[in-house]
């Protein structure tokens, strides 16, 4: 494949195919920031007590009695799995004694929930938690509904980058969309836990693949000075702008049912966009339909006011394009040791950044305050570090710019850990914000960094399954989240050491894949396999960019 970029060189760098069609690609992203975070309130699980029917007869002593009180994490409050056991309680009302001073509560026999659970509607109408009563020896439920959107995700990855490298990028954007709108809305009307869950499997794998499938046409079809602003403030922060925007949502509409319905409609809007945003001309070269890259190139010509030369593919590049293509697959980005050693550190990079990136996303419905302005402050957070990251992405090296900020990531683990368990974290809930936000820039600057490394890392024929096949990677981080959440239970410091070591040890492994600042990036497979460790230097006629000059290398694909 020639030079890709020097052979649409007369489209310019800026003009109105260009303005359109980074619009119209940031516009999906909004929908994404929807869809991957509204299970914080879909889930959340209001304060809750054992229900007492209005039919037990007690006095209103008993009434506020019945529920016993026990001490959790050295304060006291309402059990949530147990009341006193209703006859006796009853008997007791009936004989006029009065609890703690009649009656010595620690004494009568306590009973399970027998007739429910009783809700709090302070913050929310409904969850699934309240619908289906998953709380006490059902609790379990809620992080495993959580998982199934990451698993979602994980099947998603894995079919998304293959499906769009064998059948074109725009065609999985919009397959995709519309699986995601038919899932969210048949999950708005699940019947039981289970559909909710097997639907929720289906909204992670199409909004992942809407979500890769749009970076990767972005990044193939902009101009090379307007893909860095897509990269970073245009995908990352758009997503951004509907993950802001989903906590208003959700505090209007406090039904869980209506806010999925309300959700789903908006992927509506996008379903006319197939006839505005087109097929990745790169893709489409690479694949030997020369004709049809030709006459996207000759449309956007003429938006852009520009003349397209006559012949814009050279015949021995025709010759090329129109030769049998070997097809690639994932399993190419395991296929030699070199790559696959390469491949296997992503693996764990994305791993380490999905799992502390979604651990503080997932978590801010259980720090204190509200949790809607909690989340919007979680989202808002990202913000600073999206500008930050173009500043950074321009000037940087890869390699020390992401081990920097997974060491802060990691570091605020551990310092969460020494708040909640060596502090008295209801003291410090200021604090605990605040070192909460931290982290999340932290991760989202990491997050950012990770996305545009691995594809400057991985060659245009593999591109898309590359990133595929590390997403995928970072979704067995998320979905063994909530269980690592978990041994919590067992040992109070295992998650923090768990996470903030996986963190920690990730920015070390990091330090091994090659640095491609300002280096060429590989247009095939072969040219992939000559990176070892680092990326071999440029030859003296490379397009070598200068500080504060142009793109960095994903946006700058040139011949190697």
């Amino acid at each position: 494949m020639g030079d890709y970029d020097d052979v649409t060189a007369f489209l310019g760098q800026k003009g109105p195919y260009f303005y359109r069609t980074f619009f119209l690609l940031n516009t999906l992203f909004i929908s994404t920031g929807f869809f991957g975070l509204f299970i914080v309130f879909v889930g959340a699980t209001p304060p809750h007590h054992c229900f007492v029917p209005d039919s037990g007869n007690l006095s209103e002593a008993w009434r506020k009695a019945i529920i016993p009180i026990e001490v959790v994490n050295g304060q006291e409050e309402e059990s949530k799995c147990s009341r006193y056991r209703l006859d006796v309680v009853r008997n007791l009302s009936a004989l006029g004694y009065i609890p703690g001073l009649d009656v010595n509560l620690t004494e009568v026999e306590q009973e399970y929930c027998v007739d429910g659970w009783s809700y709090s509607k302070d913050i929310y109408q409904s969850t699934i938690v309240t619908e289906w009563d998953l709380v006490c020896d059902n609790e379990w439920k809620t992080p495993f509904a959580s998982s199934t959107l990451f698993v979602g995700f994980l099947i998603g990855s894995l079919l998304s980058g293959q499906l769009s490298d064998r059948f074109g990028r725009k065609k999985v954007i919009f397959i995709s969309l519309v699986a995601q709108l038919v899932s969210v809305l048949i999950q708005a009307f699940s019947p039981s836990w289970e559909v909710f869950c097997i639907m929720f499997t289906f909204v992670g794998a199409s909004q992942i693949s809407l979500y890769i499938s749009a970076f990767v046409l972005g990044t193939e079809v902009l101009s090379k000075s307007m893909r860095e602003v897509f990269t970073t403030l245009g995908a990352f922060l758009h997503y951004c702008i509907g993950y802001m925007t989903l906590p208003w949502i959700a505090y209007a509409m406090r039904e869980w049912r209506t806010l999925l319905i309300i959700l789903s409609s908006v992927s509506v809007v996008y379903i006319p966009l197939w006839w505005f945003i087109p097929e990745s001309p790169r893709w489409l070269y690479s694949q030997g339909r020369v004709e049809e890259a030709e006459a996207i190139l000759r449309d956007a010509a003429k938006r852009n006011r520009v003349t397209a030369p006559e012949v814009i593919f050279k015949d021995t590049e025709l010759d090329v394009a129109s030769a049998p293509k070997n097809k690639y697959s994932m399993i190419d980005v395991l296929r030699t040791s070199n790559i696959r050693c390469v491949t296997l550190m992503c693996l764990f990079l994305w791993m380490a950044v999905n799992m502390g990136y979604y651990g503080l996303s997932l978590n801010t419905s259980n720090l204190s305050g509200d949790p809607y302005l909690n989340c919007f402050l979680s989202a808002l957070t990202e913000v600073p570090a999206y500008v930050v990251s173009t500043v950074l992405l321009r000037n940087c090296q890869r390699r020390p710019l992401l081990s920097s900020f997974l060491l802060i990531g990691g570091g605020i683990l551990y310092a969460h850990m020494y708040l909640n368990v060596f502090l008295c974290p209801v003291d410090l809930q200021g604090v605990a914000i605040a070192v909460e936000m931290v982290g999340k820039f932290a991760f989202t600057m990491s997050f950012t960094v990770v996305y545009i490394y691995t594809a400057e890392i991985y060659p245009t024929v593999v591109r898309s399954a590359g990133v595929g096949v590390c997403s995928s990677a970072a979704r067995i981080g998320t979905i063994a989240a909530p269980y690592v959440i978990y041994l919590g239970s067992i040992n109070k410091y295992l998650p923090y050491i768990i996470m903030g070591s996986l963190t920690v040890t990730s920015s070390a492994v990091n330090l091994f894949l090659p640095e491609t600042f300002r280096k060429e990036l590989p247009e095939t497979v072969e040219h992939m396999q000559q990176c070892k460790g680092l990326c071999r230097k440029e030859p003296r006629n490379a397009n070598i960019l200068k500080k504060g000059g142009d793109t960095p290398a994903i946006l700058n694909e040139v011949k190697l």
